[in-house]
């Protein structure tokens, strides 16, 4: 039993570093992060200008499958044609993602064998008359489980952007953590927020945005900069498609309400709030990651295994219309 929380503060080196390299050495901006997958077809279908600027990390649920048949078998020499990931998501886009192509089968299988969503394991739960409640407590197994609070807001719209921020500004300045770890500018429930961040005197401008309308009005925004031809007027873009981020996903509990949703987001940031750790780069399970298998390097500054197991790419991809 892994948790994709730890994939998240991977995915925070993966693609944290990849905006660190792009705005401090040059690269396509805005950069646009690639979590949701129902926001990446949406981009290869309808936004195929946009290929260049995606950033190429995989979800967490991605790089957690990859590392569970490599990184994690190798260790515990277990045959990786042996072992089946079935994943729990909150996100029926997920279905999709998992043989969306050929970079998700990283490992020389398909990385993730099957995908349920929240609602439906919580179905198969009751109807095998199992008091979910009464469980014992048990912590996620070695290897795949620790997690940050960084990698516990991943849920909520903004909260990817967060995590990034916390990671980028220690790496940039060399600081312990930033001067507020809390970037409350990009909560909330507002279709579109957008920031200026100070890193010790480099602005960085930045906007987070759910439900594919308000991505829209972004994107097309990125677009008129281009037309006139000034430098885009953000640097970062965080983009969910559902309402309130992957607590609004579509495989969750039918029915939410923004007040379902405030509460559930309430409880992921308390859970961050009450984590020993709040930075992704702190995860000593992804440092022994890096040190022990990955060599030390992300993907995104030139790790081989890392950019082939963790990173992807993106096509153009057709539009059917169909009639009746």
């Amino acid at each position: 039993m892994f948790d994709t929380n730890f994939s998240a503060d991977v995915t925070i080196m993966e693609e944290g570093t990849e905006f660190i390299k792009r705005f401090t050495e040059g690269g396509t901006l805005p950069l646009l992060t690639s979590c949701c997958p129902a926001w990446t077809d949406w981009m290869e279908k309808y936004a195929p200008d946009f290929t260049e600027n995606f950033s190429t990390a995989k979800s967490p649920q991605q790089m957690l499958s990859a590392l569970a048949k490599s990184y994690w078998a190798e260790a515990n020499g277990v045959d990786p044609a042996k072992v089946h990931v079935t994943s729990i998501m909150p996100c029926t886009a997920k279905k999709h993602e998992i043989a969306r192509d050929e970079y998700m089968n990283s490992t020389g299988f398909q990385d993730t064998d099957v995908v349920l969503t929240t609602r439906e394991l919580a179905r198969m739960i009751k109807a095998a008359g199992i008091d979910f409640a009464a469980l014992p407590e048990q912590p996620a197994d070695k290897l795949l489980g620790a997690y940050t609070g960084a990698g516990t807001i991943f849920g909520v719209t903004g909260g990817v952007m967060e995590a990034a921020l916390r990671t980028a500004y220690c790496l940039i300045t060399g600081e312990a953590q930033p001067p507020s770890i809390d970037f409350k500018e990009v909560r909330g429930m507002e279709g579109v927020k957008t920031a200026t961040i100070d890193i010790k005197g480099t602005k960085v401008n930045i906007a987070v945005a759910h439900q594919m309308g308000n991505v829209e009005k972004i994107i097309n925004e990125i677009r008129e900069d281009r037309r006139n031809g000034v430098k885009p007027r953000y640097d970062f873009i965080e983009v969910m498609a559902c309402r309130g981020g992957c607590i609004g996903g579509g495989g969750q509990p039918c029915l939410a309400t923004d007040e379902v949703r405030a509460q559930r987001t309430a409880g992921i940031y308390t859970d961050d709030e009450k984590s020993v750790l709040r930075m992704s780069h702190l995860n000593p399970e992804v440092q022994a990651l890096y040190k022990d298998y990955l060599g030390g390097k992300t993907g995104a500054q030139g790790g081989e295994k890392a950019h082939h197991l963790l990173h992807t790419k993106y096509h153009k991809r057709d539009v059917y219309a169909f009639e009746g």
